[in-house]
């Protein structure tokens, strides 16, 4: 499963669907009609879709850093969070900036007091702010730079 993955791209700004309920076909049928990239980490699953001319990548690494610079190296994405650009990790939805004011009863007491900056999901209304878990989000974020610049070095070295 990619929801981990799912959740890291919207937070980087990428517009992904993610099913985690659907056969292969649907997959497929979806992937074709909407003109997405299919991300999988099912073998077959890339091989039908290839066949069949549907853009797709077949996602290996060991963690969620490696898995992040192999799809940065692939599709140029950068790896930053970028408010601006980031979507809801649940619905996918470009989160938009709240005024500090707005989310005084939707947070609670000590994360309005410690926190200054808050952006709420349009849909789902969900409130996010830079909290205690972005330490974790920007050592991973290093480490798949880290990866990608590894990933970079070694295809220089092929080319050359």
């Amino acid at each position: 499963m990619l929801g981990k993955l799912t959740r890291w791209l919207r937070i980087l700004g990428q517009n992904v669907k993610y099913f985690n309920k659907l056969n292969d076909n649907q997959l497929l049928t979806i992937a074709k009609k909407e003109k997405r990239i299919l991300l999988t980490r099912d073998l077959e699953l890339y091989k039908q879709a290839t066949t069949k001319n549907i853009n797709a990548f077949y996602i290996e690494g060991e963690n969620e850093a490696e898995r992040l610079a192999k799809i940065a190296k692939r599709f140029n994405i950068k790896l930053e969070v970028d408010m601006t650009i980031s979507r809801c990790p649940k619905c996918n939805i470009r989160v938009k900036p709240v005024p500090k004011e707005n989310v005084i009863d939707k947070v609670e007491k000590s994360t309005f007091i410690y926190y200054d900056k808050f952006w709420e999901c349009p849909k789902c209304e969900q409130i996010y702010w830079q909290g205690a878990h972005w330490p974790r989000i920007r050592k991973t974020l290093e480490e798949a730079k880290e990866n990608l610049a590894k990933l970079k070095k070694k295809q220089n070295k092929l080319t050359s």
